[in-house]
Formats: C-alpha cells, structure tokens, sequence
C-alpha cells in the first residue's frame, strides 16, 4: 500500500506532536483537525483514527460517534465562525489521503456565488500563500477545542 499521509499524521498525534490546528479534538474514534490547503476558515476534517478506505468500512461504533461529530463539529462550527450552516463531503479518493475522512465547511450567510455548494472544492489544494494561515488555523482549533470539550460532558 502507498504511504498514506493522513495515517503519518494521525501517527503525530498520537506521539503529541501536531500543531494546535492538526489535533483540536480527539474523541474514542476521531480526530478534528482544520484543513492545510484551503482559503476558508473553519474548514474542518474530521478523520478516523485508524485507517479504513470506505465508510462501509467503519465499525458500528465509529459511525455512530462520527454522526454526533458531524453535529457537534457543526454547532462548534457556527459559534466560532458565525456560519449559517455547514456542507459536509466524503471522498477519500486523494492519492495521499485514501483514508476516509470528512469535509465540514463553513456556510457564510453572505457566501459569494463561487464558493457555495460544490464550488467549495476549488478552495483546497492552494499554494501556500494562498491558504489560511497556521496563526488563524489555530486561533480556529483553540475556540473549536474549547467547545467540543464542554460539549463532550453534556449528554448526547
């Protein structure tokens, strides 16, 4: 198998050493994390902590807690952000990333026409200059983390 990068990067976490913006939350099965490439603040990934290709794949468990996740990620979301709502995506077809993971997007209100619905995507995979700084990034994962702390003691 071809070395799958999201896997290395789940690996970083697990030895505690990703950036802020690469390890907001870890719950039993999932890692939060904000997305590298984009120009959109807030955009988040949500990865499952071992490597699996489909989401038919996913335990029982792991889909059950990725649900309450993309919910949970969703409101955090719309606290940090201001966002109206989210666009959530699965590929996992990117030759380094062919691990599942899920794309949850901030839905501005005042969204232009170019980045609304599937548009998104032109978005991601930008040069650096071009993408959200890891300043920003982690002033994101710092407010995000914060919330889905609070929100893992609530009760589901």
């Amino acid at each position: 198998m071809k070395e799958c990068k999201t896997c290395a990067m789940v690996a970083q976490r697990d030895e505690g050493t990703a950036p802020l913006w690469d390890n907001i939350y870890r719950s039993d099965y999932w890692d939060v994390v904000h997305s590298y490439n984009t120009s959109i603040a807030g955009w988040i990934v949500l990865v499952p902590q071992r490597h699996c290709q489909a989401v038919a794949d996913l335990s029982t468990e792991e889909a059950v807690e990725c649900g309450l996740l993309l919910q949970r990620v969703s409101l955090a979301m719309a606290e940090v952000t201001g966002c109206v709502k989210t666009y959530v995506m699965q590929f996992a077809e990117h030759s380094l990333h062919l691990h599942v993971h899920f794309h949850v997007v901030p839905h501005m209100a005042d969204q232009p026409p170019e980045k609304r619905s599937y548009r998104v995507l032109n978005f991601t995979g930008l040069p650096e200059e071009e993408r959200v700084s890891e300043a920003e990034m982690n002033e994101i994962a710092a407010r995000m983390s914060e919330i889905l702390s609070v929100q893992k003691h609530e009760s589901p």
